[in-house]
């Protein structure tokens, strides 16, 4: 792994090929380097993102040794978030204890046990060396006169952009200004509508347009302009000129791309995401690494002479001798007395048992721990299944961990029955507001939506709306306009300069009454109109996708969702489909707020949708003659829970039974309360809290409302577990808003096809945001976006900070921090927990090869229930 590319090892050798004669293999050898970036997806479009996704045929251990040795990134929790745990009770040290005898077990080294086991648990306290130590002049002479250390992780070469080992005359690194060039060229093409002028020639290709626009730069010297004056047209010939006139042997090329890729993986990644969006922009990450690494050329071409020298990454042996005298209780005078031999047996244990090594062992022990009590909590809290037909109305909710606390409350205030199901019910749309010509997929973006669902309306009421809706949106672009333009912005603020005064302080006092004013301001003026969905089918040869459902796929869509949510008799007389949104003021992470899947789509449209599909009496028909007898009185409604505000609010209530009624008028007496409870729980996590507020109801709605407002709730942080079984298993615990909870019952999956569905879409989707979380949280300043408060909104795509850094791929501070130096989310790997006969688990396991890598490989772990109530670690 170490100065080579992680994927290289399998690779490299069917990718031993001349570059310099055809564009396929420069082809083939950017898509097998973009394996070590992830797609970026716009923040407007927000989706949980796994930053190693490419990399999960290697093991976490392996990929954290890589980046650290090729990025200096470290991916395992720091010592400070080990030791705040360790003080929270949330690691049992025995489990530490029992990793390092398993690791002392199944490594040989030639010094006695014991010292090595006292060596260990002293270094496992994680405590720094000494400062005195280490710059002990003693020490430093020891440390000269040893002659070597053998050990096969030394002679490292770091394969990274040459112009990250050479500085200008001002001491500047010319990586550091490339990245600075290349920001600005990513800004102009990717631009969103934001900047007043689009980037002339865009329309050809990134590279095309900066290849026109280069040569009159001013941010380059006369010299570097004239070299790039006859560059290539064609982007794949200019990157095979520049890796040439760089000198990258063939046998480095694809490790040398992967440099360049990480060096900016958030603007890599969204022209990866782009590239696939469309066949328009196929080759974009080819253009951006042929204008990158050309621009790196010209910077270097000075220098050139001074590349050819590499940085050897030495072992530093000082730290070590300095770890066996503070750690292993030896004194200088006892080291000089050893053989060499026996110095360097003792160097290179200290040098495999290093800080990293320690700090895994920690993250395991901390694993096992949520492990061990989870399973404690379920197995000593299971239920009997209980009769279902006595629960009054059936909530249908989304597996996002926030649902797990509403649920919990809901189901304390009377019979109701819970149900987790992926938040898109399994519809595969695109949605389509009422008077909008454009579509927003709502569904996983691991997924591809199939149909469109509009919202429709009564053909004179939506005339009348989209004339009002149309002036509110001239009005938006006229502001717009003014802004840009050099002489109507002298007017502006003449003009808008009192209402925005008054806006700006009304918000700011008064949050609250100010956000309720301007919501009712537009919807008065708006007055959308009673609306319905488009679900029969209707196709146009010119339509991207139909319109609607077939007759057949209102059936195939309707008993699908029934089946995966285990809701195929018992029905109860009201079924509520709830999906979820989020409410914020002045957040560019809003859609992050939404679902972590669906790209920021909240999942009331789709809730609607399902549910009108399960009224209809030609569904109900043709599921009735399959065996899915749904009463006549059992109605479905739709509903949405906002989870800032943790308040349920109905948005589709057709015309209800008598016992439908009756359970829906039971649900709105008992649903403040289980408002206020839910809120209660969920902000007395939040630091800036006001625990003596009497009203959380209040304080829960000026935290949606209030534009200052940069942390107005945690999201899905400290989730860790994916629970897919009945929900018997959990109903009596208190999962802490830290499972995702899917309802699955083996005895009605005997192909096991429901539970490989659930694995590779709901599983896979929570491991991405799970892994999200855990970048973020450990490796901030590279997987994170810092702090809200100093962000820049960028090209309309995402954020900065400042004005030319990287694009931000990964959340925010205030998403997983407690406070500047203590982590509210713990960096665990998902525990996916299947409640199912063992036999179930192995035939996974078998089929689905993805799956079984990222559990042997260490990205998820996997636990399983038995009928029996055993719970079994695999």
């Amino acid at each position: 792994m170490n100065g080579t590319s992680v994927l290289t090892k399998e690779n490299v050798k069917k990718q031993d090929t001349n570059i310099n004669h055809q564009e396929s293999n420069i082809s083939v050898l950017i898509e097998s380097a973009s394996q070590v970036i992830a797609p970026l997806w716009p923040i407007s479009a927000f989706a949980a993102r796994n930053p190693w996704t490419g990399l999960e045929k290697q093991s976490f251990e392996q990929v954290a040794g890589w980046l650290n040795n090729t990025r200096d990134i470290d991916i395992y929790p720091s010592a400070s978030m080990i030791l705040s745990a360790k003080s929270k009770g949330e690691i049992d040290e025995a489990f530490v204890k029992m990793g390092l005898q398993h690791w002392l077990d199944s490594h040989s080294f030639n010094i006695p046990r014991n010292v090595a086991e006292r060596f260990c648990h002293a270094a496992l306290k994680l405590d720094p060396l000494p400062s005195n130590l280490l710059s002990s002049l003693k020490l430093e002479k020891l440390a000269d006169e040893f002659s070597g250390l053998n050990t096969d992780r030394i002679d490292n070469f770091l394969i990274q952009p040459i112009s990250s080992n050479i500085a200008n005359e001002d001491g500047e690194r010319l990586v550091n200004i490339l990245d600075h060039h290349v920001i600005k060229w990513c800004k102009l093409y990717l631009d969103d509508s934001q900047a007043g002028w689009t980037m002339p020639n865009r329309d050809e290709g990134f590279y095309r347009a900066w290849q026109r626009l280069i040569q009159y730069d001013p941010a380059l010297n006369k010299i570097q302009r004239k070299s790039l004056k006859g560059w290539p047209k064609e982007a794949h010939m200019a990157l095979k000129k520049a890796l040439f006139a760089l000198e990258i042997p063939n046998s480095e090329i694809q490790t040398y791309l992967e440099g360049h890729l990480l060096s900016l993986p958030g603007w890599a990644g969204m022209m990866l995401w782009r590239s696939r969006q469309s066949s328009h922009e196929h080759s974009l990450l080819t253009e951006y690494l042929a204008v990158r690494i050309s621009m790196e050329w010209a910077l270097l071409k000075p220098y050139l002479q001074l590349t050819n020298q590499r940085p050897e990454k030495k072992v530093s042996i000082a730290p070590l001798i300095a770890a066996w005298i503070h750690w292993g209780d030896l004194t200088i005078k006892e080291w000089s007395q050893m053989s060499a031999a026996e110095q360097n047996e003792y160097l290179s244990f200290a040098y495999s048992f290093d800080e990293k090594l320690r700090r895994k062992l920690w993250l395991e022990a901390w694993e096992q721990t949520h492990t061990d009590r989870l399973s404690q909590q379920i197995i000593s809290k299971q239920r009997k299944i209980i009769d279902k037909k006595s629960a009054l109305a059936q909530f249908a909710f989304c597996i996002d961990v926030r649902s797990e606390p509403f649920r919990r409350q809901l189901e304390k205030e009377g019979p109701f029955e819970t149900i987790g199901i992926a938040g898109f019910f399994g519809l595969p749309i695109a949605t389509s507001e009422l008077g909008s010509d454009h579509s927003h997929s709502s569904l996983p973006v691991i997924l591809k939506p199939q149909h469109k669902i509009k919202e429709t309306a009564d053909e004179n009421e939506l005339k009348l709306y989209q004339q009002r809706k149309q002036a509110v949106t001239s009005l938006s672009y006229t502001f717009k306009t003014m802004k840009q333009n050099v002489l109507a912005s002298l007017l502006l603020p003449e003009l808008s300069g009192p209402w925005l005064s008054l806006q700006m302080v009304s918000r700011s006092f008064v949050p609250r009454r100010a956000d309720r004013f301007i919501r009712n301001l537009r919807e008065t003026w708006l007055r959308k109109p009673n609306t319905t969905l488009s679900l029969n089918h209707v196709h146009h040869l010119e339509a991207e996708m139909p319109v609607g459902f077939s007759d057949e796929e209102k059936v195939n869509y309707a008993r699908q969702a029934l089946k995966m949510m285990g809701l195929t008799k018992n029905f109860s007389p009201l079924i509520v489909i709830c999906g979820h949104s989020s409410k914020s003021t002045n957040n560019p992470y809003a859609a992050a707020l939404e679902c972590g899947a669906c790209g920021g789509a909240a999942g009331g449209f789709n809730a609607r949708a399902l549910a009108t599909l399960c009224n209809l009496p030609e569904v109900r028909k043709e599921l009735s003659s399959e065996g899915i007898e749904i009463p006549e009185d059992t109605v479905f409604v739709a509903a949405e829970h906002k989870t800032t505000v943790d308040e349920l609010h109905w948005i589709y209530v057709p015309e209800l039974s008598e016992a439908a009624q009756e359970a829906f008028d039971r649900i709105e007496a008992i649903m403040p309360k289980v408002s206020r409870n839910a809120n209660a729980e969920r902000l007395a996590q939040l630091p800036n809290f006001k625990k003596e507020l009497k009203n959380p109801k209040a304080e829960a709605h000026r935290f949606a409302e209030d534009w200052s407002e940069i942390r107005p709730e945690w999201g899905l942080a400290r989730n860790a577990a994916f629970i897919i079984g009945q929900r018997e298993l959990t109903q009596d615990c208190d999962l802490e808003g830290r499972a995702f909870l899917h309802n699955y019952d083996w005895n009605q999956d005997e192909s096991g096809d429901l539970l490989a569905n659930i694995i590779a879409g709901p599983g896979t989707v929570s491991q991405w945001i799970n892994l999200q979380y855990y970048a973020s949280t450990v490796a901030p300043h590279y997987y994170g976006s810092g702090n809200k408060a100093t962000q820049t909104v960028t090209a309309g795509l995402g954020v900065m900070q400042g004005n030319a850094s990287d694009l931000l791929a990964g959340l925010p501070w205030q998403s997983v921090m407690q406070s500047d130096h203590e982590v509210y989310h713990s960096p665990l790997r998902l525990l996916i927990v299947i409640q199912a006969p063992s036999g179930y688990v192995k035939r996974l396991l078998n089929n689905d090869s993805v799956f079984r890598e990222k559990v042997q490989n260490g990205w998820v772990r996997l636990a399983s229930v038995d009928p029996d109530g055993r719970w079994v670690n695999w």
